[in-house]
């Protein structure tokens, strides 16, 4: 087998090994990195915007260890009337219902929708297309009873705006007296912060010792976020973190089908939903019990099942009358921002998914932060960080090319054996051997350090797909948004043009077919990048332009002149 075949064999193994990886990441119920499967789009219910009545499901019975009580999905319409108010940051909009005193909308004032730039980014909501929501309450602990839930209709006090120059805001919802308990719920918003200090006290108005509970859950339908790409996936599902097992993602096909693994107890932790670039979680103090639960809510006609729970349940020691218990929780709404993330509480950086190769993603994205920081434009940075990659992997690249150099320059050798001895396949292979060994040539010395640097490309694809950062984040002239694709497709064609020139300053083939397929390959590779966002393909442009450099030099210095091998179809 000679050289040529050799290294397209090695080219296809390493492509091979990636899309091996991808499936296995598949059946081990993870999603598809790479061409991901359709998406099975269920539309959220229509019911006056919300729930509908009479679903109560008990939580915990998917999956996991049932929990001492149950928790409202619905109940019948409150006697007093609910209402909606909207209330303001410098980075947020919220929209609260006195139902609960749930956070059922949320808009990202600095984050502008991925399809209509106009509008602000909505990512919890309750409306007639989408159901995500952050609710809690109280149930019952071991006295039984019923106590204010989420569906209980509370008064809420306090302003509805952050004032000019003040720092926090401040709004209480107070519960009416339900079984001998009253629910004082206290918002408490800061300035250009994403997280929500959520107050809870229990008062117990009756005479008699109360055991209760307190709940938080997610809720939301299993529907993709709008504006998603079929070339390329990321996650969105459930998420819990506690001390024993880490980070967990539970699919909401797990859950459907009561196979949900997860941790459903501990002293610590959070749990989340997650979708790209934007994730909510409750937050409980280290130290409080807590169970962990997740649930898929049956709403009944037209579509079961399409709604999904991720809840915590903390047991309180037993109330005596008058007394009060306040648990102090946090609700984080709000993009991905790493060093926000790790701010907040142990492992919440972790909702920030670089996958199995986070040991060199997270390098990677402290790097290009750092020259972000110089430089104060990401498009810029990822281009200095290419450039910083290249020369880590400088030898290592110059001894790939240096190998193709030589294999080059005795290619005309190589050649003109072939035809002398085509019909001769055992002498041809003897004889191509003491040419590499008199020539001092390994065939293989080409692909070994390309293989080398593949899992920094994966990890570095993590790194800008994942990275909010590029959300709408600007490069020069008519790329305004390095997330979503160059909107004239300028960028994916120059960097098919330069693919192929690189293609093209490497020895042909000898076999016809060999040299179809050297050009077919990145050909079809290329067609991807049309799709992907513009960060992503101004890497591998960059990563280009730097190779096809690299290997013009070397070749020069080794005395072989650089030469276009155009292909003949």
């Amino acid at each position: 087998m000679n050289d040529i075949r050799r290294t397209i064999l090695w080219v296809i193994f390493g492509f091979a090994m990636v899309m091996l990886w991808d499936q296995w990441q598949v059946a081990n119920g993870k999603k598809a990195t790479f061409f991901p499967g359709p998406v099975s789009q269920a539309s959220a219910p229509k019911v006056d915007g919300k729930l509908p009545v009479d679903a109560s499901v008990p939580a915990g019975v998917v999956g996991q260890a049932a929990l001492p009580t149950q928790i409202p999905v619905a109940t019948a319409a409150p006697a007093t009337p609910k209402e909606r108010f909207e209330i303001s940051t410098d980075v947020l909009k919220l929209t609260l219902d006195t139902e609960g005193g749930s956070l059922v909308r949320t808009e990202m004032l600095k984050y502008p929708d991925a399809e209509d730039k106009s509008k602000n980014f909505v990512l919890l909501d309750d409306s007639k297309d989408r159901i995500y929501m952050a609710q809690s309450g109280v149930v019952a602990g071991s006295t039984g009873g019923a106590f204010p839930t989420h569906k209980t209709v509370m008064v809420a006090s306090g302003p509805h705006a952050l004032a000019e120059g003040q720092n926090e805001l401040v709004l209480t919802f107070t519960s009416p007296d339900v079984g001998g308990i009253k629910l004082v719920k206290t918002y408490t918003l800061r300035r250009g912060a994403y997280d929500i200090a959520v107050k809870h006290e229990l008062i117990n108005t009756s005479a008699a010792p109360q055991s209760a509970q307190l709940y938080l859950q997610l809720v939301r339908d299993g529907n993709k976020p709008a504006g998603g790409s079929s070339f390329y996936s990321t996650y969105t599902g459930p998420a819990v973190y506690t001390e024993a097992k880490k980070f967990e993602k539970v699919d909401f096909a797990d859950i459907k089908k009561h196979k949900a693994d997860f941790e459903k107890t501990a002293s610590n932790g959070y749990v989340a939903m997650v979708q790209h670039y934007f994730a909510s979680a409750w937050i409980l103090p280290d130290g409080m019990q807590r169970n962990l639960s997740m649930d898929a809510v049956d709403i009944g006609a037209p579509l079961a099942d399409c709604c999904y729970r991720a809840t915590m349940v903390a047991p309180l020691e037993i109330l005596a009358p008058g007394a009060s218990k306040v648990v102090d929780a946090k609700l984080f709404v709000g993009p991905l921002e790493e060093k926000t993330l790790e701010a907040l509480s142990p492992g919440m950086e972790l909702l920030k998914d670089y996958g199995r190769l986070t040991i060199l993603s997270k390098p990677l994205y402290w790097l290009l932060d750092k020259l972000h920081g110089f430089i104060q434009n990401w498009g810029w940075s990822i281009v200095a960080l290419v450039l910083l990659l290249k020369i880590a992997f400088y030898w290592l690249n110059a001894k790939a090319y240096s190998s193709m150099a030589k294999m080059k320059a005795i290619n005309p050798k190589i050649m003109e054996m072939r035809e002398r001895l085509k019909d001769k396949p055992q002498q041809m292979q003897q004889e191509m051997m003491r040419i590499y060994r008199e020539e001092k040539v390994n065939p293989m010395g080409g692909c070994f350090p390309i293989m080398i640097q593949i899992p920094v490309f994966i990890a570095l694809y993590s790194v800008l797909l994942s990275t909010v950062e590029m959300r709408g984040a600007p490069w020069a002239l008519w790329i305004h948004d390095l997330s979503a694709p160059d909107p004239y497709y300028l960028l994916p064609l120059f960097m098919t043009l330069t693919t192929l020139l690189q293609t093209s300053l490497n020895p042909a083939p000898p076999d016809p077919m060999q040299a179809k397929m050297m050009w077919i390959m990145p050909l079809a590779f290329s067609v991807m990048f049309f799709f992907f966002p513009s960060g992503l393909v101004m890497y591998w442009i960059t990563n280009n332009v730097l190779s096809i450099a690299q290997q013009w030099i070397i070749n020069t210095r080794m005395g072989v002149p650089p030469k276009f091998n155009l292909p003949k179809f």
